[in-house]
């Protein structure tokens, strides 16, 4: 069974990830969707994407987390997803110029993936959903 890449949504209906890669030119955007893509092909038999493609946040409440690492040009882009059951929740992109993720990014992250959480173990749910268009 596969699993599939999933834009989170917040409370005011926006997709944040989404809304910065629509900013970004053509080019950019193909290369982020390709890597997005990658996490599409994964399967129960193949569940990690390895690296370079992706790695993992450092910091305890952090570990569940991982960044998606993509280049455009000499930019260096992350998204920040965890898994919630068969999808991958993109809950944050960044342009990396450090070495390592800052604790506000983590943050930002990790804030979004509880709202994520909350809404969708929410009864009953309210609109707008916690995953994006793109999601089934």
């Amino acid at each position: 069974m596969s699993y599939q890449a999933i834009h989170y949504r917040d409370r005011d209906g926006r997709e944040p990830v989404n809304e910065v890669i629509d900013t970004l030119d053509e080019g950019c955007q193909d290369s982020i969707d390709w890597t997005i893509r990658l996490l599409n092909r994964l399967t129960d038999a193949n569940p990690n994407l390895p690296y370079p493609h992706s790695s993992a946040l450092k910091g305890d409440k952090y570990r569940a987390f991982r960044e998606l690492r993509t280049a455009c040009g000499g930019t260096l882009y992350r998204i920040i997803f965890r898994r919630s059951d068969r999808f991958f929740i993109l809950l944050h992109i960044l342009h990396k110029k450090t070495g390592e993720i800052s604790e506000e990014d983590k943050k930002t992250a990790l804030a979004r993936w509880n709202d994520f959480k909350a809404r969708m173990d929410g009864v009953p749910r309210r609109s707008p959903r916690a995953m994006g268009h793109d999601a089934p």
